[in-house]
């Protein structure tokens, strides 16, 4: 069986809001307020069904544009589906259009927040910048009221606000905060977490440092990620939430045993690369207890999951009860909608000791008058959008299509999210809960080829990451399942026929890795060599026969 690209066939299929799919009266349903959306587009179309000459975007050919990048971007700078990667010259709300026109719906763009390009955000941005662009050491009202209206989403005590230009800078300034705090140096991270790319971020992100490459830092102390279906403690422990908490306590006590001092936890309210794990209740309240014990402080990475994307709270931490609440929360991707901007907010207390060093904090673009007025435009667009709410009922009919989906494939193992932050995890067995690492990066693939975006994370790099613009629909959801529906069933019909041969000729290899999703594995080592300590990663041969049913 070949498994063949249906892509011609979902152009025209019809979209949400197209007279074809029934007399149904105003706006598709799960359309949040003032989206403008219209049928799924054409070739070239906008979601409204008008045209654009993409190729007018262009200064160079796909092919022409691969090459300039080899020769002037760094090796190391990776693109999505490296193996046939996509050239995208525009964007609309939940779309992206490559050079052909070919529309994309976007499942995985947490940046653009409110929508990619989303009129009043540019609107803000241009008008300021017509005015005024300069640093922050001039008097200007758009920081200080973007301040004020960041605060009052936050709980009291964090009202002290830093700008930064990224999450990146924000959390390593937040490690400069809790160590200036009360003198401590040492940072307990979780496992898989990533928290930035600056040399002080890569020191406390296992994601990144657990590679057989880099040694970790005597200061840096790792906890079990609190993941209740893969982790230590799972789903039927009588506490989990205690359980991974006392992993921390046991670090605290044993780093103070070896003369060390705690300066901080940080971790990312629900962890993103680490596979969309979410933290079980009582865990967070707990690790501030026993690390603020130890004269440390509490850091919540909101990074990737804030500003209302859980949706009935504004902040991710906020879903875990009124009674935990940070010392410092970092945020930045989705603060400017694609627009350079983060910040750390903190309480007055840690902002005092910070300026008690003597040493001026001085960031040259941070909260400058355009970012700041493109932050308020976001904030704008949340409410009058009512886009918290659009994360809820979209996020809610989403999870409940994808849990209807369990029921039918054997690959998934598991669906765990909150809001518009959900995670697919496939698995081989349930039982072993062996995660399906060459399937998922199929999956994402084939559902390139159906013109939807998805990527795959984790520390097996077998989790589907689901975090689209926050206007996403209830549409694009049945549409995004849909593609996934039909091509589980072709894999899983695949593997069972590939599984009947190998079972016949006694061989110990089950599946094998389409071509495209074995090159990007080749190509990427971001697997943790603990868990996959072989090039037979989870069991995979390279020379299945399987590999001659895909055609990707």
């Amino acid at each position: 069986m070949t498994l063949l690209s249906d892509t011609d066939r979902d152009l025209q299929r019809p979209g949400p809001g197209d007279p074809t799919r029934g007399n149904r009266e105003g706006p598709p349903r799960g359309q949040p307020s003032g989206s403008g959306r219209g049928r799924r587009g054409r070739r070239g179309e906008t979601p409204g069904g008008a045209r654009h000459p993409a190729t007018m975007c262009e200064l160079y050919s796909k092919q022409e544009t691969l090459a300039l990048r080899r020769r002037h971007i760094g090796p190391s700078c990776k693109v999505f589906f490296a193996a046939d990667p996509i050239k995208i010259v525009r964007a609309q709300r939940q779309y992206m259009f490559d050079e052909k026109g070919d529309q994309y719906l976007d499942c995985i763009n947490n940046v653009a927040h409110v929508g990619h390009c989303h009129p009043e955000v540019v609107k803000a941005a241009q008008k300021q910048m017509e005015l005024l662009n300069t640093n922050s050491r001039f008097l200007h009202d758009n920081i200080v009221e973007y301040a004020k209206r960041l605060s009052a989403t936050l709980p009291d005590r964090l009202s002290v606000c830093y700008f930064t230009n990224s999450g990146s800078e924000a959390n390593d300034l937040a490690l400069r905060l809790a160590r200036q705090f009360r003198g401590h140096q040492d940072v307990i991270t979780l496992d898989h977490a990533y928290h930035g790319h600056l040399s002080s971020l890569i020191e406390i992100s296992p994601y990144k440092f657990q590679k057989g490459k880099d040694v970790k830092k005597e200061f840096v102390h790792v906890a079990p990620a609190p993941d209740t279906y893969r982790g230590k403690y799972r789903e039927d422990h009588e506490d989990p939430a205690s359980a991974y908490a006392d992993e921390v306590k046991k670090i605290i006590d044993e780093a103070h045993n070896s003369g060390r001092k705690i300066a901080a936890f940080i971790a990312e309210s629900m962890q993103s690369c680490g596979g969309q794990i979410i933290p079980p209740a009582g865990y967070f309240q707990k690790v501030a207890e026993y690390v603020r014990g130890a004269g440390g402080v509490f850091i919540a990475d909101e990074v990737q999951v804030g500003f209302g994307r859980v949706g009935k709270h504004f902040w991710s931490f906020q879903m875990f009860g009124e009674d935990f609440v940070p010392d410092i929360v970092t945020m930045g991707k989705p603060m400017g909608n694609g627009h350079p901007m983060a910040c750390v907010v903190t309480t007055e207390e840690i902002a005092e000791a910070f300026s008690a060093s003597g040493m001026e904090y001085f960031n040259t673009y941070g909260g400058n008058p355009v970012s700041s007025a493109v932050g308020l435009a976001v904030l704008d667009v949340i409410k009058n959008e009512d886009l918290q709410g659009n994360a809820t009922r979209v996020g809610n009919y989403l999870t409940e299509l994808l849990n209807k989906q369990k029921t039918k494939h054997t690959l998934i193992g598991d669906i765990r999210g909150v809001g518009l932050f959900i995670g697919i995890d496939l698995v081989k067995d349930h039982q072993q809960r062996t995660p399906a690492t060459a399937e998922a990066q199929h999956v994402i693939y084939k559902m390139k080829e159906k013109r939807v975006l998805l990527s795959a994370d984790g520390p097996h790099r077998n989790v589907l990451k689901i975090k689209p613009p926050m206007c996403f629909t209830e549409e694009d959801a049945e549409f995004m399942v849909e593609q996934l529906d039909g091509i589980l069933t072709d894999l899983e019909e695949a593997i069972g026929a590939e599984t009947e041969s190998v079972i016949s000729k006694n061989t110990p290899c089950r599946t094998k890795m389409p071509k495209e999703a074995r090159s990007e594995l080749l190509r990427d080592s971001s697997l943790d060599p603990r868990e996959n300590p072989s090039r037979k990663r989870n069991g995979l041969c390279t020379d299945s026969l399987l590999s001659k049913r895909f055609r990707t």
